[in-house]
């Protein structure tokens, strides 16, 4: 992915974002761009047009920190869109040792270490899992791989949570909410592609899906990124309905770059329930694997 062309685009998108109301402007007249003119940001991070116009053509690299948390400010950078623009600027200074986590592995290649798979089996109360930022599942407890079913059986699939959104029609009834699903899948691709540019599998992914979805295409032009860390989710599972779980995303000290999220429903719902009937169906579908006999689902 070009830098250059990174910066300029995501620049150019956050800039379109933000109405003159908002930044605290008149809203003047005879705009020919949504948003604020170049001027307007520059005028707002107290540096020169020419200056600004330099830094959203693309260049960042040599750019101090102050005028990038300037450029921040005056964009109304969130926190994450914030950390997306500090890594293009590490990358435009060639910093990979910023820009590459140490010890990152393609999805194909991972393997838990054993007290990890451990840890994911002692959760018995809801889906846990690991994955890296190509949205790449990586390990599962019985759970999340019951709950995941319709993913794990997809063929050229390989456990990847995108691949899923986009290119399996499972994921409309699995994601009743599927737009915003495939808005959070997106962003999450664009900030990994912000913090590890040189990941080819994530450019292959990238590319694969721009090819074979619009809906991925269009999305991905908008340059969202976002921290995905905590929330609730509605999903329709095939053998048990809805369930609405909420969800907390624990970045991994020992492993940077990947997420340990466990799914949990709120104590005496419906959900709960259901991931109880969950657990029961994924057992019944183990043994049924384990003795050669099939299960309906």
């Amino acid at each position: 992915m070009d830098n250059r062309e990174e910066v300029r685009e995501f620049l150019t998108s956050r800039r379109a974002k933000i109405t003159p109301e908002q930044a605290g402007l008149p809203p003047g007249s005879r705009r020919r761009v949504p948003g604020l003119r170049r001027s307007e940001v520059a005028a707002l991070a107290d540096m020169s047009v020419e200056y600004y116009s330099k830094l959203e053509r693309g260049n960042l690299a040599g750019v101090s920190p102050p005028v990038l948390e300037a450029v921040a400010r005056a964009l109304r950078l969130d926190d994450a869109e914030r950390s997306h623009l500090l890594n293009l600027a590490r990358t435009a200074d060639g910093s990979d040792t910023l820009t590459r986590p140490r010890r990152r592995r393609a999805g194909g290649r991972w393997k838990p270490h054993r007290s990890l798979q451990w840890t994911l089996d002692a959760i018995t109360a809801g889906p846990a899992f690991v994955r890296n930022g190509r949205m790449d599942l990586l390990a599962a407890n019985r759970l999340a791989r019951a709950f995941y079913a319709d993913l794990y059986a997809a063929r050229g699939n390989q456990a990847n949570l995108a691949r899923f959104n986009f290119l399996d029609p499972a994921s409309r009834r699995f994601y009743p909410d599927w737009d915003a699903f495939a808005d959070v899948a997106v962003a999450i691709l664009r900030t990994e592609a912000g913090r590890a540019p040189h990941d080819k599998d994530l450019h292959d992914l990238v590319g694969e899906l721009s090819t074979r979805s619009e809906e991925f295409r269009t999305r991905w032009g908008v340059h969202d990124v976002r921290h995905h860390g905590t929330g609730t989710k509605r999903f329709h599972h095939h053998a048990v309905g809805e369930l609405t779980l909420a969800f907390e995303g624990l970045e991994m000290a020992a492993e940077p770059g990947l997420t340990l999220t466990v799914y949990t429903a709120e104590p005496g719902s419906p959900s709960e329930e259901g991931l109880r009937l969950l657990a029961s169906w994924a057992a019944t579908r183990e043994a049924g694997t384990a003795t050669g006999t099939t299960t309906a689902d």
